[in-house]
């Protein structure tokens, strides 16, 4: 079985502080866009669609969120 994010191009925010405390996003998957914890760039990732990706971050830019 394939490693589906072998090719993964994880990218940390600019805005990120110098202490690891953030996430990193990779959008050059087709059909995926996954996370992880910068202070653990070995372990699990969390994967969304891009239309899912979308929707998380235009709740956070809006702190609105419909369960």
């Amino acid at each position: 079985m394939t490693d589906v994010l072998s090719g993964a191009e994880f990218h940390k925010s600019s805005l990120s502080g110098p202490n690891n405390d953030c996430v990193e996003v990779a959008t050059n998957l087709p059909g995926l866009v996954a996370v992880r914890d910068s202070k653990n760039l070995t372990g699990p990732a969390l994967t969304f669609t891009p239309t899912q990706w979308r929707s998380f971050i235009g709740h956070v830019r809006t702190g609105t969120y419909d369960a």
